[in-house]
């Protein structure tokens, strides 16, 4: 019998002034066994980070075909597809026929800019991608925010996200290697 997800339940208030959008979220994260806390918290940023109230989290680890995020238009076309990590160069082109957006989001520091470094130039052509890298230490920090029942805020302005919890303020920028032209 294979171990089972663990179940993270996260009130989570988005205030996003470079986006003017302003929600409260009542989310549920199911951490698949091999997924570690700093990639759990990583999708509850990303999610912070592209906030809406049809984004959702995809099955990831557990399923090939879906993104770790994503939204769907009311017809169920996916709007936005949301990857977490380093995927291949076919993966991301694949996601990219099939979503109007791309998100990669990194955190992983140099093998980051060495994954980038090996397939950025094939991927010159992809007018619907952004690549983001998160700094390795902030992700690290945010576990200490990780409990089975959370209430937290996610402030982002001037592309500052700050994570606060009743305890503990986590603040990042995140840095973009890769933006669609507007």
């Amino acid at each position: 019998m294979s171990p089972k997800a663990t179940v993270y339940k996260a009130e989570l208030q988005v205030s996003d002034m470079d986006r003017h959008y302003y929600a409260s979220h009542d989310l549920v994260l199911a951490q698949h066994p091999s997924e570690t806390d700093a990639r759990l918290m990583v999708r509850l940023i990303a999610f912070a980070l592209f906030a809406d109230e049809r984004l959702e989290f995809g099955r990831g680890l557990s399923n090939e075909d879906e993104p770790d995020l994503w939204r769907r238009d009311y017809t169920g076309d996916i709007e936005q597809w949301i990857d977490l990590g380093q995927p291949d160069e076919s993966r991301i082109r694949k996601a990219s026929a099939r979503a109007r957006q791309l998100a990669i989001i990194n955190y992983s520091g140099n093998a980051a800019a060495i994954w980038w470094d090996r397939i950025a130039n094939s991927l010159t052509r992809l007018k619907n991608l952004t690549v983001i890298d998160l700094d390795p230490a902030s992700v690290e920090a945010s576990t200490r925010l990780l409990q089975r029942s959370m209430r937290l805020t996610a402030m982002i302005q001037d592309g500052e996200l700050q994570l606060m919890s009743d305890v503990e303020t986590i603040a990042m920028t995140p840095t973009y290697r890769v933006r669609p032209a507007d």
